[in-house]
């Protein structure tokens, strides 16, 4: 198993926010967390990478506790979470964004190796190495961030926290298209998304969260034929 969360329990200062989670990630799968706003999608994805530590419960990561680690630690092992809102430097260039999210690699070569991997995965942003991210599309900017995530060589856990937001519709289906690109390269994903329908069709599995806790969890298929599904997040 790629990654384990096991009866988590996490909170901020003395509201416990998450109870008892527990999910798991296989190699390569995609897997996708919907629910309300606040009910822990966030936090569960902080606390798999270190911003956010449980005090109950266990994460693992190939096996390996990850409980004492820093995020920092965390992201050398393979897993990279890219928080809301695509968040880039918007005073750097595209280029420098890149080498900024590949900072713990000691060869130029690598760095550069990271930077084809994105550009094959992220072509639009080829012809705009030298622009400032500021000058980039609220898209453009999305998929930047994503591509920061993906620069070291180890990634092998992409974790995205809501990669629509704020998107127009047909930018939405540009960035899961990229998504689904990711996938095919056998890199695990595990995203929160309120876009429910377009998540759970590139989904393999589905957990449905509410007031911190998971609720049902099923195949990315059969999630979108739940009929109480659909009533209480498609509508």
């Amino acid at each position: 198993m790629l990654l384990e969360v096991e009866n988590i329990v996490v909170s901020y200062g003395k509201l416990e926010v998450l109870h008892d989670v527990s999910l798991n990630v296989k190699e390569g799968e995609t897997v996708v967390l919907i629910g309300p706003n606040g009910s822990g999608k966030s936090t569960t994805l902080k606390a798999v990478a270190g911003l956010l530590k449980p005090h109950r419960g266990q994460v693992r990561f190939r096996g390996e506790s990850l409980a004492t680690l820093e995020p920092y630690q965390i992201l050398q092992r393979g897993v990279a979470l890219i928080l809301q809102g695509g968040r880039v430097f918007p005073a750097m260039t595209v280029r420098e964004n890149l080498e900024m999210a590949a900072y713990i690699l000691k060869r130029q070569r690598e760095i550069e190796q990271g930077i084809e991997k994105a550009l094959t995965i992220f072509p639009v942003l080829s012809n705009k190495l030298g622009s400032f991210a500021k000058t980039l599309s609220g898209g453009e900017q999305q998929m930047l961030a994503i591509a920061m995530g993906l620069m070291l060589p180890s990634t092998s856990l992409l974790m995205l926290d809501e990669p629509s937001l704020g998107l127009a519709p047909k930018m939405t289906e540009q960035v899961f298209d990229h998504i689904e690109k990711i996938c095919s390269l056998g890199i695990a994903v595990l995203m929160v998304e309120q876009n429910v329908t377009l998540a759970l069709e590139i989904a393999d599995r589905g957990y449905v969260f509410e007031t911190g806790t998971i609720k049902l969890s099923d195949t990315g298929e059969n999630l979108l034929k739940s009929e109480g599904l659909v009533k209480a997040y498609l509508a």
